[in-house]
């Protein structure tokens, strides 16, 4: 049975959701060994809830595109969701260049990150051909009914 761009699409995000999560839990594992992750050059009184705002938006985005790819099938939304998974795949070369830059580096991190990179490039490369694609039967048939109603 041969899978859907549709539905390799959401497989590619939800992969990626995962390992961001995990990216996440990575950072968090030295408490569970009694080793701190604190910066000891941040001031703890500063105000990150722009910080958690920013991490809430990189969540929420891919799990929007998730659920619009199963609903939807419509040509905007594709070029739109095309150009979302470019800027995520951006977004994931920046942070992996830039953690190359922080000491000590953590290469589970960086490792854990070139997969999350692999599978940002595997979704611009399925996005760009569901892109490309003609319209769903589904697509073509309301197009239709709603031109001649």
């Amino acid at each position: 049975m041969a899978i859907s761009d549709q539905g390799k699409i959401i497989s590619l995000w939800t992969v990626f959701l995962f390992g961001t999560v995990f990216h996440a839990q990575l950072g968090l594992i030295p408490l569970f060994h009694g080793k701190s992750i604190v910066d000891p050059g941040v001031n703890p009184a500063a105000d990150i809830s722009w910080i958690l705002w920013l991490m809430l938006g990189f969540f929420v985005l891919p799990m929007i595109a998730i659920v619009m790819t199963a609903l939807t099938d419509e040509k905007l939304y594709r070029k739109t969701h095309f150009y979302l998974t470019i800027f995520y795949t951006l977004m994931n070369f920046l942070h992996v260049v830039l953690d190359l830059f922080v000491t000590p580096i953590v290469w589970p991190q960086i490792a854990l990150m070139v997969i999350l990179l692999a599978v940002g490039i595997l979704l611009n490369l399925v996005s760009y051909r569901w892109m490309q694609e003609p319209l769903g039967e589904l697509e073509w048939m309301k197009k239709w009914i709603s031109s001649h109603t």
